[in-house]
């Protein structure tokens, strides 16, 4: 037997045998308020007690999102608030692209429904529709989607040039996107879009603030 190893035994049981223990009267917790699995599930046990970051709520400043943060651009405060030229960009492109890509499949369904096939097929006639509703759909959710990029860029250009957001700037951003979207097309195409979408702008401007 290893003579070290022997001394080690002997060394750690004279220690056990000295060792004294100290045992605190600390009151053991009465049947009455420990917490059952009745207090869980009525929800009568608060339940922030379960984790010390529980109850912190909105008491964190980096968590808290600026949602209720509107531009503060004089006009802006309409029917539908804005965050700023970046939120305008993106909801309004979205939102147009969206609606663009629905118009746009109605189209295409109601040509592919209607158009006339050599032969009456079940199958030719479910193809017929599926590729109309994707050549208009794509089409139409596209250039709606550009336009209304362009439209929310010029637009927020002019209202930060000018200091404020009225129905004119909307108008005036219109024109120059309807003017830019048909400028290859020639000079009188450009005008009748211009005109157009200077004019779905400023309605559009109107309800917002009339709402």
């Amino acid at each position: 037997m290893d003579p070290q190893r022997s001394q080690d035994q002997q060394d750690a049981t004279d220690v056990l045998r000295n060792a004294t223990f100290v045992r605190n009267d600390v009151p053991a917790p009465s049947p009455e308020n420990a917490v059952t699995a009745s207090d869980l599930l009525l929800g009568a046990y608060d339940p922030t007690k379960l984790h010390p970051m529980a109850g912190i709520e909105d008491k964190l400043d980096y968590l808290l999102l600026e949602d209720d943060k509107t531009s503060d651009l004089p006009g802006s405060g309409t029917a539908i608030p804005s965050r700023g030229w970046s939120d305008d960009l993106c909801y309004g492109t979205g939102t147009m692209y969206l609606s663009g890509l629905a118009l746009g499949g109605l189209w295409g369904l109601r040509e592919g429904a209607r158009k006339p096939l050599a032969v009456s097929n079940a199958r030719l006639r479910i193809n017929a529709v599926l590729n109309s509703v994707t050549r208009r759909g794509t089409f139409v959710g596209n250039s709606a989607g550009v336009l209304a990029l362009v439209y929310n860029g010029i637009n927020s250009t002019i209202d930060h040039v000018r200091g404020k957001h009225d129905t004119l700037g909307s108008m005036a951003a219109g024109a120059f996107t309807g003017a830019l979207y048909k400028s290859t097309a020639g000079v009188r195409p450009a005008l009748v879009a211009a005109t157009f979408i200077s004019g779905m702008a400023g309605v559009w401007s109107y309800v917002k603030r009339s709402v």
